[in-house]
């Protein structure tokens, strides 16, 4: 039997339904955002992401060559391809630009717990403005879509990716070597963070102090305890969300999302209910237009791993939208037949969602298979009924029926 490729997943029916249902939700709010959907291709140049996240993505990526001899991969993420679509297409309009995407990434890694080889993201971007009001509206914006997904339990975190680079600059520590050592202290790696550092001239006790800031968590307060641009920044953002009725987010000072094209603000949310792997939503502000070839722009977004939120709801016992059709027409007899594709035509037509026995199953049969398929009415087709031009409607949870007109079934429908 061939089986699905590692790291990928059917999605049936059921599991589709609950899908799209979050899909929806999270289109909705950001369209309640001023927000626009855009699409991109599933696979790019794989230049576009070595560009983006170093050479060391390579080895994560879906890469090939086409017919053409061209370097192509698919997309492990969606922020580099919404930025080349900009460069490419929108650069000269009108700034802001609001824009979002859904769609499917993919990364060779070892599959886990909500982790796949074949994944979804949903992301949005605030294109060509650098201020606190433009990192605020995209935190509530994220904060709303989690909310509005029916999380109960999350908790957002913000922090300033200025605050631990002005403290290594200090200590000596030059960009290149800069990156690496902020994606260890992200990950709170100090063992792993300290020969770096040491490599990069850094001694001891200011390795310690740049330990301690990135422990540094709290309320607002905990900007006080820094000084500089960053604070005050960071301050206004907070004003922001507060004058819109967002809960604030914890202040997290090593919040550093580990990707060296951040320029300011960052944040991240979790799910506490999936352990370890627990975030499910990160973002901040960066610049990365210049690097595909447009010109320097500010920027600020975020991206929400579809299937890890699924995974959180799933864990706190949400329970999804089950689509019900509405009636299921039975022929009582085969000389019935004809008239009840007729009428599953006629209801369709009016909005409807009607199924058919397919298979001319017997009586019992039939209701058994209505009953089976969450139907909310059995409209079962007889011949004596059709002397006077009605059927009968049964409603499958009650088990109640009686005789109604042809002509008035839609509005009975609808009634119910």
């Amino acid at each position: 039997m061939v089986q699905n490729p590692r790291g990928t997943r059917d999605f049936l029916p059921a599991e589709m339904e609950r899908r799209r249902s979050y899909e929806g939700i999270l289109r909705q709010t950001a369209q309640r955002y001023g927000f626009r959907e855009i699409q991109t291709p599933i696979f790019e140049e794989a230049e576009l992401f070595i560009l983006r996240s170093g050479p060391n993505i390579i080895n994560e990526l879906y890469a090939f060559k086409d017919k053409g001899g061209r370097d192509l991969a698919l997309r492990p993420e969606m922020t580099a391809p919404a930025i080349r679509a900009f460069v490419n297409n929108m650069s000269n309009e009108p700034k802001p630009i609001k824009i979002f995407y859904f769609g499917q990434c993919f990364r060779y890694e070892r599959p886990q717990s909500g982790r796949y080889r074949e994944f979804f993201q949903f992301g949005a971007e605030i294109i060509g403005t650098a201020t606190p009001q433009t990192d605020a509206e995209v935190i509530a914006a994220a904060l709303d879509m989690v909310k509005a997904l029916g999380l109960k339990e999350y908790k957002a975190r913000i922090g300033h990716i200025g605050v631990l680079r002005k403290e290594l600059v200090q200590a000596g520590v030059s960009a290149e070597k800069m990156p690496e050592i902020l994606q260890k202290l992200d990950k709170k790696l100090y063992e792993e963070a300290w020969p770096l550092m040491e490599a990069a001239g850094m001694e001891r006790t200011d390795a310690e102090a740049v330990f301690d800031l990135t422990g540094t968590v709290g309320g607002i307060g905990v900007l006080n305890k820094i000084s500089g641009t960053e604070s005050e920044y960071l301050k206004q953002v907070l004003a922001y969300l507060s004058a819109m009725g967002v809960d604030a987010p914890e202040v997290d000072l090593g919040v550093v999302r580990g990707l060296d094209y951040y320029t300011g603000m960052v944040f991240e949310i979790e799910a506490p209910v999936l352990g370890a792997e627990k975030q499910i939503c990160g973002g901040g502000s960066y610049t990365l237009s210049e690097i595909f070839g447009g010109e320097k722009v500010f920027s600020t977004g975020f991206a929400i791993g579809f299937d890890r939120v699924l995974l959180a709801l799933e864990k706190e016992g949400a329970v999804g939208p089950v689509n019900r059709v509405d009636a299921y027409v039975v022929a009582a007899s085969s000389d019935t037949t004809l008239k009840a594709f007729e009428i599953a035509g006629l209801l369709r037509r009016n909005g409807i969602s009607a199924d058919i026995d397919l298979a001319d199953r017997k009586m019992a049969k039939a209701m058994k298979h209505a009953a089976s398929i969450g139907s909310r009415f059995a409209i079962i087709v007889g011949s004596e009924d059709l002397k006077n031009d009605s059927v009968t409607l049964r409603d499958m949870t009650s088990g109640e029926q009686k005789a109604v007109k042809i002509s008035d079934l839609p509005a009975e429908m609808r009634a119910h």
